[in-house]
Formats: structure tokens, sequence, C-alpha cells
């Protein structure tokens, strides 16, 4: 397998921004998980500046990734600024930290412009290329309204700290509430070979050619990936299961950009390698899940056809 990004296909972020549809989470680039003690920097700085130059054009990172000392958004600028040309640095706003560090609580309208000022601020930028905003906690998405949150990220955008808008971890009715208040570029909600529960949703960012970005694209949180369920299909193309849940993403839909993360140089190119894993039609239907079309990639489309007839869509 090429050990780059570019094999896996661009997509226009925004309509003007062209990006590698295999990118970079830093969510662990500071710490491994939410309750873990704080990584070597000079370690995050090495796989920053080794993903830049696999090809990595789209960096996906936030406020509240990192312990202690060590945090995402102080490793991006020592790593990477000056940035290069086509870098596109994307974060989330909405969860507050408590005193711990940890995201605690929803900010305000009021708010956010603190958020999005402070990470101009520490991430050394002018303009931020896209900013989410990060809804609720890790429960279920929706059931509350984002119409007064998202208007006062639009209104930044139009100030211009904001090139382009986006909606984490929402549901049908939010996105469309966003969508109506200004253009809505990526969706970044969980999304992952065996946790298919927003197919529906998918199925709308491809129709509309929205960018989804699945969050947790290899399992995490609550949901994590048993490997050993897609070990044959590794097998055959000499893959690690990893590969293969990255490969199928990236199979789904022209509009999904996956963005692994991790804080291992040696984790970093496997993942990269995944862009040039080009999955069989034999391989797709392994994959499958029952009731789900085998020997397609076109996941999204069945989604959609399913809407439309009424019926739901796949669960995980």
């Amino acid at each position: 397998m090429t050990n780059t990004t570019d094999v896996a296909g661009t997509f226009l972020l925004g309509g003007d921004l062209r990006i590698n549809r295999l990118g970079f989470g830093a969510m662990r680039l500071a710490v491994n998980s939410l309750t873990g003690p704080p990584r070597d920097p000079r370690t995050g700085i090495t796989v920053l500046r080794r993903a830049v130059e696999l090809g990595v054009d789209h960096i996906d990172t936030a406020g509240f990734y990192g312990r202690g000392t060590v945090h995402a958004h102080e490793l991006i600028r020592e790593a990477l600024a000056p940035y290069p040309d086509g870098l596109v640095i994307a974060t989330k706003v909405g969860p507050l930290r408590d005193a711990s560090g940890m995201p605690s609580g929803e900010a305000t309208p009021d708010q956010l412009r603190g958020l999005v000022e402070e990470d101009l601020r520490r991430l050394g930028l002018d303009r931020l290329d896209l900013v989410y905003l990060r809804v609720g906690g890790l429960g279920p998405a929706g059931g509350t309204s984002i119409a007064p949150r998202f208007e006062a990220l639009a209104a930044l955008r139009e100030e211009g700290l904001i090139r382009h808008l986006g909606v984490s971890h929402v549901d049908a009715a939010q996105l469309a509430e966003a969508a109506a208040i200004a253009p809505v570029a990526a969706v970044q909600n969980h999304f992952h070979l065996q946790y298919r529960d927003d197919a529906e949703l998918l199925a709308s960012c491809t129709s509309a050619g929205t960018g989804y970005v699945p969050y947790f694209p290899l399992g995490g949180g609550n949901r994590p990936i048993d490997p050993g369920r897609y070990q044959d299909v590794a097998d055959r193309h000499g893959a690690t299961p990893a590969q293969v849940a990255l490969a199928w993403l990236l199979a789904l839909s022209p509009v999904m950009l996956a963005i692994p993360g991790t804080g291992s140089p040696a984790h970093l190119a496997e993942n990269v390698a995944a862009a040039s894993l080009r999955l069989t039609e034999r391989d797709l239907a392994d994959l499958a899940e029952p009731g789900e079309p085998t020997g397609t990639a076109d996941l999204a489309a069945w989604a959609a056809a399913e809407t439309a007839n009424g019926t739901a869509g796949p669960t995980g």
C-alpha cells in the first residue's frame, strides 16, 4: 500500500477548500484517553510533522483536547507554524472545560465568541478554516434547539473570523436547523464500521455535498470495534483490521472525510497506508450488516432509499 494520503481522493470542503479525504484527528496527540496521563509533547510534534509530510492537509482539533500542560492546539502551532499553504485546520467549540480541564457543560451563545477568539490565539491564526458547533455530551444526539448558538457562530463567520461552519453530534432536525441559518460545510458525528446508526444522515450529506466526518472512526468511547470480525478481509489484503475499517469508511461516500488520530508515528503510518486500500465486492459483502445490500460500496444511497420508503436505516 502507498504511504500517502492523496490516493484516497479529494473533497472540496465548503466549495473552496480542496483537501485529501484522509486527514488527521488531534484528540490523541496530547493524551491517549480522557483519563490517561499526558503524552510526551515531543512525540506529538513528530507525529504532526510526519503527517503533513505524508500528505495530511486536514487536521481536526479542539480547545479541550489536552491534559495538564500538554494540549493539541499548542502542539499543532509549535509543530507546523508558519502553516503550509493548503493546510486546513478544523476546530470545535461548545463544551466548556471545568477546573480539571475536562469538557463539562455547554457554552451559551454569548460565550462562543470567547472560545473562537481563544482558538485563534492558541493556534496563531487570523481566521479559522472550519469551526464546528459541538452539541451535547456523549449521549444520544438531538432533542434540543441549536439555533441561538449556531446564529452566534454565523455572526462570527460574517465578521471574517471563521471561513466555514460545521455541526457535531447532531441529528437530522438539528442539521436542518443549522442549515437554515448559514451554510453547513461539514457534519462530524459518531460513525464507524460497527456503529452505523447515522447512515441516514450520511445519505443526506451525500446528497447535499456536505462533508461527513466520523468521530471515533476506529471505535472509541462506548462503541469499540471488534477487530477479529474483519481479520479475514484484512488477511486477503495483507492489511490490518484498522486499515480495513478506514477503507470501508472511504468507500461509502465521496463526502466521507476520515480523521483517524494517534500519538504514535508507527500508528500514523498504518493509518495513512489505508488510503490506498481498495476493498472488493467480496470484501464489502463480508463487511455488510444483516439487512444491508451486499457487493456494493453505496451504503449511503441505500440508506437514502430506505428513508424514502419510510423504513429505518441500519443499526450498528
